[in-house]
């Protein structure tokens, strides 16, 4: 019997066991979704009379830092970056200060979004980390919003400035040295706050900081400034828009690119670029030149071929003249060769274009046909746009049509007495249903003429219209999908949206959106009203 007891005893002991040892799925518990705690500071958060040359921010949990040198901004910036360690992971942040600190100063670590924990990665955003070289702690502050007019939801952080305004301050100040207070506005609502700021006069200025100097460099930033001042403390709001400025005119080394043919790179402005001839050639020298349409380039062709070592150009623009020198070289010919920019399916709207790769002289219609489905010969225009080098063939576009084009040897002859290969082209229509109409009704614009815009969710021009306050604005076969429009105030005039100027002190042209987007849809008219007030 008592055997039989402890037999009895073991059992149980062992199912005991064997049960507890059954595979299971773990219940679990909910996902942790709580930042770090910061549970000590060494010196305290917000310390005055500040002299140490290291500081340490423990945590609850382990941490890692995410891009800590991207993220970081402190204000007022430092000469030499602090080093931060451990970049992996711990449970602590310790700060090197390796520059000599600014007396009765008020400094602020701002961490951005780089502190996460380490297990799952809950961002600790925006921590502050600030103190004092003097007796006291700044307490002002400035707030407000960027803008980049061209985009509706502007990319990305930008960086916003402070200069402080003394004797020492100019405004070529931003090209050389950094500012008095920095912060970043938030990716989010592209808001701003510079904090812990001591009272005085200061100048405003945004800019996206392409090299993280925060040193204007106009040829990388976009830049917005504040007109006129601003004196602290004050309760306003302030709004920056900013752009990306004309380059200053400068003609680059010209190349010679092929045997005839030379190419004059430019940064800037160039409505009016020039170019002489100064080296002496053959009376029967002729040259003759256009712009690339995508570049800043002017293309210059010359024949007959010289056995000049270089050529010496002068080069005018406006009020600039420029000398250069193009070393020839020993190099192939090209041929001419003419393609369609635009084949395939067109809408009424269109015009057929072509490109060539030499410069083109004559155009013979004769040598051109255009059939219909129905083999029916279509009339049509053909004009060389001498410019940039390039031909459209215009003709009534019908849709739900399709259309073949042959181009003879001969429709296009070129600068040296080249004509084009046999070019066949097909290209065809849709049918009205497949498109969209949007008809907009402009409400008490503040001035005219206004510039209106279709642009894509890629901000690109798809279709624009000028308004004088008479016309109907009709944006016609529109492919279905998202879009949006863009307003813009034309105050010189000129058809186009112009950026501004920092030296000259110049905002860029006003730029409204209308405030949905819109989406259009096949076989859809839709009218929208947009109110300018």
């Amino acid at each position: 019997m008592r055997r039989i007891f402890y037999f009895a005893i073991l059992f149980f002991v062992i199912l005991t066991f064997v049960n507890c040892a059954k595979r299971g799925n773990p219940s679990g518990g909910s996902k942790d979704s709580i930042p770090p705690i910061i549970i000590k500071y060494k010196p305290e958060n917000y310390s005055i009379n500040f002299t140490d040359d290291e500081i340490k921010i423990y945590f609850d949990e382990y941490i890692k830092l995410i891009d800590i040198n991207k993220e970081l901004i402190i204000s007022p910036p430092l000469k030499y970056q602090p080093e931060i360690t451990p970049l992996s992971t711990g449970k602590f942040i310790k700060i090197n200060i390796k520059d000599t600190l600014k007396k009765n100063t008020t400094y602020s670590f701002n961490f951005g979004k780089s502190i996460v924990d380490y297990t799952e990665g809950n961002v600790f955003k925006y921590f502050k980390y600030i103190f004092s070289t003097g007796n006291f702690i700044d307490s002002l502050n400035l707030k407000g919003t960027v803008k980049d007019p061209l985009l509706l939801n502007p990319e990305g952080t930008t960086t916003v400035m402070l200069y402080e305004v003394n004797e020492a301050f100019n405004d070529s100040v931003i090209y050389s040295k950094k500012p008095t207070y920095i912060t970043t506005t938030k990716e989010e609502s592209q808001e701003f706050e510079l904090t812990n700021l001591k009272e005085g006069t200061y100048f405003l200025i945004a800019l996206k900081d392409k090299t993280n100097d925060y040193i204007f460099q106009p040829k990388y930033d976009k830049i917005g400034f504040l007109e006129g001042m601003i004196s602290l403390p004050t309760d306003s709001s302030f709004t920056i828009n900013i752009f990306k400025e004309t380059e200053s005119y400068k003609i680059k080394k010209p190349k010679h690119e092929s045997k005839n043919h030379i190419i004059f790179g430019y940064n800037g402005e160039a409505k009016n670029l020039k170019i002489e001839l100064k080296s002496s050639v053959p009376k029967d020298f002729e040259s003759i030149s256009y712009k690339d349409s995508k570049s800043d380039t002017l293309h210059y062709w010359f024949k007959p071929f010289v056995e000049n070592d270089s050529l010496i150009f002068t080069v005018k623009n406006k009020n600039n003249l420029d000398t250069v020198v193009t070393k020839m070289r020993d190099l192939f010919v090209d041929t001419l060769l003419v393609k369609p920019i635009n084949a395939g399916v067109l809408t009424p709207r269109d015009t057929l274009k072509f490109s060539a790769t030499t410069p083109l002289t004559l155009f013979n219609s004769e040598k051109v046909t255009i059939i219909n489905k129905d083999s029916a010969v279509i009339p049509f225009k053909g004009v060389i746009d001498y410019r940039f080098n390039t031909a459209f063939l215009s003709f009534d576009i019908k849709t739900t049509e399709s259309y073949a084009i042959q181009l003879l040897p001969g429709a296009f002859i070129d600068f040296f007495e080249q004509t084009n290969d046999t070019i066949n082209v097909r290209v065809r229509t849709k049918d009205n249903s497949d498109y969209g109409t949007l008809n907009l009704i402009l409400s008490e614009p503040k001035q005219l003429p206004i510039l209106v815009q279709l642009v894509n969710t890629n901000y690109e021009v798809i279709q624009e219209k000028y308004y004088t306050g008479d016309e109907s604005i009709l944006f016609e076969y529109i492919n279905p999908g998202e879009y949006y429009i863009r307003i813009i105030y034309d105050e010189n005039k000129n058809k186009r949206w112009d950026t501004g100027s920092y030296l000259k002190k110049i905002q860029p042209e006003t730029v409204l959106y209308y405030p949905k987007k819109i989406e259009i849809r096949p076989n859809w008219s839709l009218v929208e009203t947009f109110n300018l007030e």
